[in-house]
């Protein structure tokens, strides 16, 4: 089925800025409509048909993106201010601008603004071979905010927080580099900053006064509320703060108004945990307005020979319209570098580009085979801080002798204890994008498959010296094999796996499998990338003899690692998002902050109860009029509430794997489902 191109963010906003106030009430219903109309593809870019003799037609460039507002045009008589191009435009993805920038020979990379979709590694612009970051769209070509200006306070202050008397204050530091600082935290505007000492300009701070208004729009209205007229005020804000030197939370802005348009056409990708995780990073970059003025792109530098060895490949599909491969791989000091090839395309685009030839120097080494066991040499490769590898200038490539993962220096990935590497992998979501190294949020954990899992997540997983754990597919699109690889492994319990995992954010009670070594049938390793590669009965060995249950000795009983009450704040959290305000006062009772202060949450019960309070509050007038209620203390009393679960949450996880044995579970034993850990 063909699809829609990536367009541009400005491009989409600009839609609906023409048509007439009466035409702006439909956008909505035209939008729906523009589901069922067919849509061809053509030399230069795509035919949609929305109507007998209304074609809409979007011209894409090289890298297949609608780029400006003359790509796209209408054949009917009202255009361009009508609802046919509108409709299409907003239904349509948002591309990454770095998909559309000219300087197809520079080597350096947009800088990653965020967490919020942990499988997007880096991405390599097809025409380019340069990487981009595809939790990224900010690029900028503004010159760096002048100095001398008077430093701006963009948005309202900082929440108070409640009293910190409960155990998570207690049992964990939810401080640390680079991490969110807690609402009402002192010096937010003075100790928040680039590092640079440069001020915001007075065009900086209303850029971002408008983000704010923007975010606090979205909050208050909720998903049900938030059409495609307040998705374009997202971005005509994130547009603003972009051209005035504010890449980062102008990117935050367009995912924002990503995740809105998945849930508006009811896209199964979306998920409102991570949408409420991109607002509450959106509302904490105005009330940080200092921290917002980083650099947009971090430079690749030249570097001498480098010598990998191949970890694995990862599929690489985005909600932006992207897809391809990044390849994982180890330099002899244990240091990991990645290889991507990610371009505008579906998910066929993902196994195609893993048995393409790997990019940097044209080896004809492919990508998968570099993940799977293989070995390259590099000459003048360039690098950036994190760790990512670009392409161009003079860049060769060799192969060479791989090693398997219990050889060095692979092997010594799984030498780490589990609840260290979780610790870490913590940090790493918790640390400013700058500071984010590639694979920094991976787990190489040893241990046994003990049965498919009750949670439906995929097989149990009991981790040498860690806890037991489901193993989730880190994505369910049925062009790659995660889930049924995962079900196939669950019908082999004590079956020993080496695995590489990612943690899952909103999921704490498993980790996301990407890749699985094992014995075969002649006792020869078996190595897989379970997005890539389709196993068969024939790649696993016999199931194994299990002792009676008579003689197996039962495993210990541990107590929750995330209390049920957590959760349900969890869920307050994401319920405002979802339903907005008035949702938020509906459901309010006090029933939740008297839970929360029962197990000794206090710090969380005062987040529930301010968020409850000002869901309602409304003031009156001299003449006793209600008056309308202030948007700014409801976004600051949720923004309080996210911030709370997310470090909540870390803590007692953290505290849980660390005191766990092999046999002691961390899956929440909620009745309503695992805590989200945000960013």
């Amino acid at each position: 089925m063909t699809v829609l191109p990536p367009v541009v963010a400005e491009v989409a906003a600009t839609a609906l800025d023409l048509l007439p106030a009466r035409l702006r009430k439909r956008v909505d219903g035209a939008v729906a409509k523009a589901a069922d109309w067919p849509v061809e593809r053509v030399a230069d870019g795509v035919r949609v048909s929305a109507g007998d003799d209304t074609v809409v037609t979007l011209t894409t460039t090289a890298g297949g993106v609608v780029a400006s507002a003359e790509a796209a045009v209408c054949s009917c008589l009202l255009a361009p201010a009508c609802l046919h191009r509108a409709a299409v435009l907003s239904r349509a993805p948002l591309a990454e601008p770095d998909a559309t920038a000219s300087d197809a020979a520079a080597s350096d990379a947009v800088d990653p603004a965020g967490a919020s979709d942990p499988a997007d590694p880096a991405v390599t612009d097809a025409p380019a071979t340069t990487a981009v970051d595809t939790a990224d769209t900010a690029h900028t070509g503004v010159a760096a905010p002048g100095s001398g200006a008077e430093p701006v306070t963009a948005g309202p202050p900082r929440p108070d927080p409640p009293g910190r008397t409960d155990r998570t204050d207690r049992t964990g530091d939810t401080g640390g580099t680079g991490q969110r600082a807690s609402p009402g935290a002192p010096g937010d505007a003075e100790q928040a900053g680039d590092g640079t000492g440069a001020a915001l300009t007075g065009v900086q701070g209303a850029a971002l006064r408008a983000l704010g208004d923007a975010a606090v729009g979205v909050l208050v209205a909720g998903v049900s509320g938030a059409g495609a007229v307040v998705r374009a005020e997202v971005l005509h804000a994130a547009h603003s703060a972009r051209l005035a030197g504010l890449p980062r939370p102008a990117a935050v802005a367009v995912r924002v108004a990503r995740r809105l348009g998945e849930a508006r056409s009811e896209d199964p990708a979306f998920r409102l945990p991570e949408l409420s995780a991109d607002l509450a990073e959106l509302l904490d970059a105005v009330q940080r307005p200092l921290s917002a003025a980083g650099p947009a792109r971090r430079a690749y530098r030249p570097t001498g020979p480098l010598r990998l060895y191949g970890l694995f490949t990862e599929p690489v599909v985005t909600a932006s319209g992207y897809a391809g491969a990044t390849a994982y791989a180890v330099t002899p000091d244990g240091a990991l570098r990645t290889v991507s090839d990610v371009a505008p395309g579906g998910p066929e685009r993902a196994v195609q580009a893993a048995g393409a030839a790997l990019v940097p120097g044209g080896s004809a080494l492919p990508l998968r085979e570099l993940g799977n066991g293989g070995g390259v040499i590099l000459t003048s490769p360039t690098v950036s801080a994190d760790g990512r590898i670009g392409g161009g200038g003079p860049v060769r490539s060799v192969r060479a002798a791989g090693c398997s993962w219990h050889e060095p220096p692979l092997d010594a990935l799984w030498r780490r204890p589990p609840a260290a590497q979780l610790d870490a992998a913590l940090d790493w979501w918790c640390r400013p994008a700058d500071d984010r190294m590639a694979g920094g949020d991976l787990l190489f954990l040893d241990g046994t498959v003990t049965a498919a899992a009750s949670t439906g997540g995929g097989p149990a997983f009991a981790v040498e010296g860690g806890p037991t754990v489901s193993l989730y597919a880190p994505d369910e699109r049925p062009e790659l094999p995660y889930a049924e690889n995962l079900r196939l492994l669950a019908a082999r319990p004590g079956l020993r796996l080496r695995l590489i995992a990612r943690i899952a954010p909103d999921r704490p009670g498993g980790v996301c499998a990407l890749a699985a070594c094992w014995a075969g049938h002649d006792g020869e390793a078996v190595r897989a990338d379970l997005g890539l590669r389709r196993l068969h009965r024939t790649d696993l060995p016999a199931v194994p003899a299990m002792p009676a249950a008579s003689s197996a000795p039962p495993p210990p009983e541990a107590p929750a690692a995330l209390p049920l009450e957590l959760d349900l704040l969890r869920r307050a959290v994401d319920r405002t998002v979802a339903g907005g305000r008035a949702v938020t006062a509906a459901a309010a009772d006090g029933e939740l902050p008297r839970r929360l202060r029962a197990v000794g949450l206090s710090t969380g019960a005062g987040c529930a109860r301010a968020l409850e309070e000002a869901s309602s509050a409304r003031g009156r007038d001299a003449l006793g009029r209600l008056t309308p209620a202030d948007p700014d203390v409801f976004a600051r009393a949720w923004l309080a509430a996210s911030v709370y679960v997310s470090a909540a949450a870390r803590s007692l996880l953290s505290a849980a794997w660390a005191s766990s044995s092999g046999e002691v579970s961390v899956e929440s034993q909620t009745r309503s489902g695992p805590v989200a850990v945000k960013p």
